[in-house]
């Protein structure tokens, strides 16, 4: 029986983030994976590789969620980048839909090329439509300083608690990324599981942070899941493939290195 995972994301034009990174981990690990685009981010190569963002009109993504779901029976979902709230207003009212397994929310807050006041509107529509939805939600230290309405996260412990205040948005289980901007010579990830905190440690590859780890670690959880693994040993199996990815990482023309899924 072939495993079927579903993501409803962003398109990355390079090729290292968003639906391509999704996809490719998916392949990767042995998962057939099913794509909705919600939008078009191209960096401009012309004006310091800043975000080109577009967004799908919110008919076709409605189009294609209803196409992906009506061809395979399909049960665990990772969403990405959604961008709007138009486009959070519809992908929340097609998953309502049916029943999923799983839901897991990479937590793209802000888009840069958006408005200030459009993107709190949609920060505060992801907050209160899609994180009560999902199983697993993996912020990175941005996203859960964002989250938890911390003004700091400077150490494990406050990791840690930014992850307990998070989950009180509704998501089941939070795993909050330290990565390279955390102190310290460890890659550290907390998850909160509603009541135990379980850390995981791995050696920081480098200081700089690497295009499409974070879709990476969601996409290989939500692969793990859609394989029936436990949500701790999903984020434990993620957490290797990605260090690995990044240690593999790809130099292109770009001033940011991207994660190898192939590692």
């Amino acid at each position: 029986m072939v495993n079927l995972a579903y993501v409803i994301a962003g398109s990355e034009a390079t090729g290292g983030a968003g639906l391509q990174a999704d996809l490719k981990t998916f392949q990767q690990l042995g998962v057939y994976g099913v794509g909705t685009i919600t939008c078009i981010v191209s960096f401009d190569p012309k004006n310091g590789w800043g975000h080109r963002f577009v967004p799908i009109a919110p008919e076709v993504i409605a189009d294609q969620i209803e196409a992906a779901t009506a061809a395979h029976t399909l049960d665990v979902v990772k969403i990405g980048m959604l961008g709007t709230p138009a486009t959070i207003d519809t992908v929340a009212q097609s998953l309502a839909q049916q029943s999923w397994r799983h839901v897991v929310v990479d937590p793209v807050l802000i888009c840069k090329g958006q408005e200030p006041g459009a993107a709190l509107d949609t920060d505060n529509a992801l907050r209160t439509q899609i994180l009560p939805l999902a199983t697993v939600v993996t912020p990175n230290l941005f996203e859960a300083r964002t989250l938890s309405g911390m003004d700091s996260i400077a150490s494990v412990d406050d990791l840690a608690q930014a992850a307990r205040r998070i989950a009180d948005l509704g998501p089941r289980y939070v795993v909050a990324k330290g990565g390279v901007e955390l102190p310290g010579d460890d890659a550290v990830d907390v998850v909160f599981d509603g009541n135990d905190i379980t850390i995981f440690r791995s050696p920081k590859v480098g200081e700089e942070r690497v295009s499409g780890a974070g879709c990476t670690l969601a996409a290989a959880i939500t692969a793990e899941l859609t394989k029936g693994a436990e949500v701790l040993d999903a984020v434990s199996r993620a957490k290797d493939l990605t260090t690995a990815g990044i240690v593999g990482r790809i130099s292109a023309n770009t001033p940011f290195d991207t994660v190898w899924q192939g590692a």
